[in-house]
């Protein structure tokens, strides 16, 4: 009786589905520009318009990815029912690696299952392996895109900015800033930015990128952190960054002032440190930034070392010092000059603020 009514129902099925056989689908593709710059971004569309919901049909499309004159970014995909007839929709964006004329020639392949492989699958044959499917290659229209050179391999819009304070520091203590850009464009043609300032000691934190991908192109933010270091007055030097400019379509500069900063006398490179690192010691130059930028400010006014200040070489008088200790910031300090690598996780979660109780981090030390 069972085996009857699937019969039944399957007959009914391929019946009221039988205009399926019949589905039409039609392609169109466009891009929303006919001429670009090099690294500008690209929005390329392709639509597929059936004549119906088409149940029957499947598309493997998606030819995002790296290619010899361009590259290109997988945006979106869509399907949707719209009075009865199904639309799938594709875009990416493309960015050009050369200046020349490209054009983007991509196949769709369109695939379909068959009755046969309906009835298998309603009736679940054993001596089924695989659902069958009819297979159509589809070739898309070919855009072409004229690409223009730029004298610059950044492009886009941008805008620089710059955090810091008051530039006056004490001998020794560091002194911050901050570099931001915002906008659209290729964040990754931004190389690191590099100080070589006579006398001073510069720490550069790594580079934060942060950026989304849109039709026009990538928006975001990159950022980097300095410290700097110095017994003297210093002045850090002017930053510069070329870029073509798309809404001004021409070549323009990210542009920060360069900045005096004035060191008032402080205690001596002594005082602070009980002694130079031994040559074997190599610090991560991450836990040193970490270290500045945590105690900014804090190492002349907050922390007292003494000139004849005990070294850090047994465990007892380091364990002193550390039950002596009187806050985290002091208790960090002692923890990279003792063993930074074997400090690591504890050093991290006190600068991130995921230690904040100073009972708790001393029982961490021993754990």
């Amino acid at each position: 009786m069972r085996k009857s009514l699937g019969r039944i129902f399957l007959t009914l099925f391929i019946f009221l589905n039988a205009s399926l056989a019949a589905s039409t689908y039609t392609w169109s593709a466009s891009a929303n520009k006919t001429s670009a710059y090099l690294h500008e971004a690209i929005h390329l569309k392709y639509v597929c318009s059936f004549s119906d919901a088409s149940e029957l049909y499947t598309i493997d499309f998606n030819p995002s990815g790296e290619y010899e004159k361009f590259t290109l970014k997988n945006l979106s995909q869509s399907e949707h029912i719209v009075d009865g007839k199904r639309v799938n929709s594709y875009e990416f964006v493309a960015f050009a690696k050369e200046a020349l004329e490209i054009e983007f020639e991509f196949e769709a392949v369109m695939k379909k299952t068959t009755k046969e492989s309906i009835e298998n699958t309603v009736l679940g044959r054993d001596n089924v392996q695989k659902e069958d499917f009819t297979k159509e290659p589809f070739a898309q229209k070919v855009l072409k895109v004229t690409v223009k050179e730029t004298n610059t391999p950044l492009v886009g819009n941008f805008t620089i900015q710059e955090k810091k304070r008051e530039p006056k520091v004490k001998a020794y203590e560091p002194y911050h800033i901050e570099v931001l850009i915002k906008g659209v464009g290729n964040f990754d043609a931004i190389k690191p930015i590099e100080f070589n300032i006579e006398g001073v000691k510069v720490f550069a934190g790594e580079v934060q990128k942060e950026y989304i991908l849109k039709d026009d192109g990538m928006h975001g933010e990159w950022s980097q952190k300095f410290a700097f270091v110095s017994e003297r007055d210093f002045t850090i030097p002017k930053i510069e960054i070329p870029y073509f400019d798309l809404q001004e379509q021409r070549t323009g500069s990210l542009l920060l002032d360069a900045t005096d900063v004035r060191v008032e006398a402080g205690f001596s490179k002594e005082e602070l440190l009980d002694e130079e690192p031994k040559e074997s010691f190599e610090f991560d130059l991450s836990y040193i930034y970490y270290l500045l930028a945590f105690a900014a400010g804090f190492l002349v006014a907050k922390i007292e070392f003494k000139k004849r200040a005990q070294k850090l070489n047994s465990e007892e008088e380091f364990r002193q010092k550390v039950e002596e200790a009187r806050s985290l910031d002091e208790l960090m300090i002692l923890l990279v000059l003792k063993d930074a690598k074997r400090y690591e996780k504890l050093i991290s979660e006190i600068e991130t603020k995921k230690v904040t109780s100073l009972k708790s981090a001393k029982k961490l030390i021993w754990s």
